[in-house]
């Protein structure tokens, strides 16, 4: 008896089994792309078997940078990703007939090794999609690759690159954690973890929590450009940042643009995460907008005549005022 699985594993193991043939039916991945001349975007969307999306749009593009075009037979994995699903499938659920802990567990080692290999051949795949470029390409800039990001967001010259699991992703990774957790379950019905064990994994896990970071990301003044008046931010005194839900950053040199952004709809309310300002008394530092407090005064020549300056206390800003003539205010009454 000590060696079958328990009832909780035959169940999630059947569930993830049935998910992992779901994958099949759904793109797994997606890179959202965005540019001024495409105001609606361009999306690369990446099934088990085949390319989807705006891919001639795509490969239109990259004739002139001289990227290669993109083709679902020029890919081995198209072929078999989806045999490797079935097959994963069929041993999950011939764990629950053999019920036998062992074999569910080698089930369990070989999907992660399965998850692990499959990343490390998608990031050499965008890294060699990214670097290497035909050199008679029309538009070439020295020493610039465009590899896409494995996760997350890249800016690559007038395009942001956006890459993220779509739908078929979101599946594969709850079937991941479903077959983590019965695996868990099925280790610990083994061996009942130490105190010290115990400790060790919960640090990890604080851990890994601590460096998912969607903080602020410093601005390379005199290099990034304000994304709504398109001018090179070179004042470190004004302007700030916005962070989207998904973790895309865009930066602005006046704490006006950064407001006429967010009117315009350029990002829309329901998909903005934070909203960082400037600091003015200390050059470069990033302050959370709902906490900081603002000062308003003509006379302090803001680079887009916003005028608007953030400091990280009601007393800093005060003391500015005396200087300044101005008004004090907060992120929230001047976005009313």
């Amino acid at each position: 008896m000590k060696n079958r699985m328990s009832i909780t594993a035959k169940y999630i193991t059947a569930l993830a089994a049935l998910l992992l043939i779901a994958v099949l039916f759904f793109p797994m991945w997606k890179i959202e792309l965005s540019a001024p001349q495409y105001p609606e975007g361009l999306e690369l969307r990446i099934y088990p078997h085949k390319l989807g999306g705006d891919v001639e749009v795509v490969n239109g593009l990259n004739h002139y940078i001289g990227m290669r075009t993109l083709h679902t037979r020029d890919f081995v994995e198209f072929i078999v990703l989806p045999w490797i699903f079935g097959i994963l499938s069929f041993f999950g659920l011939l764990s629950i007939v053999i019920n036998r802990r062992w074999f569910m567990l080698l089930w369990a080692g070989f999907f992660f090794l399965f998850a692990i290999v499959a990343m490390v051949d998608f990031y050499r795949w965008e890294y060699n999609y990214g670097h290497n470029l035909d050199p008679a390409a029309p538009i070439q800039v020295p020493g610039m690759s465009y590899q896409p990001p494995l996760i997350g967001f890249k800016q690559l010259l007038n395009f942001g690159a956006y890459s993220i699991p779509d739908t078929g992703g979101w599946i594969f990774i709850a079937a991941g954690l479903l077959i983590a957790y019965a695996a868990f379950n099925e280790i610990r019905n083994i061996r009942k973890p130490s105190p010290k064990m115990a400790l060790a994994i919960s640090c990890a896990l604080l851990f890994c929590l601590a460096s998912c970071n969607n903080g602020p990301q410093p601005i390379k003044f005199n290099t990034d450009v304000c994304d709504h008046c398109k001018m090179t931010i070179t004042d470190p005194k004004f302007g700030g940042e916005l962070i989207t839900k998904k973790g895309k950053i865009y930066r602005f040199d006046d704490v006006q643009c950064l407001s006429g952004f967010i009117q315009a709809g350029d990002a829309k309310k329901d998909e903005i995460g934070k909203i960082y300002l400037l600091d003015y008394n200390n050059k470069g530092i990033l302050l959370d907008a709902s906490t900081c407090t603002l000062l308003k005064s003509n006379e302090l020549r803001s680079p887009m005549g916003g005028d608007l300056a953030a400091f990280g206390s009601t007393e800093s800003a005060a003391a500015q005022q005396k200087i300044f003539n101005g008004i004090l205010t907060s992120w929230n009454e001047i976005q009313k």
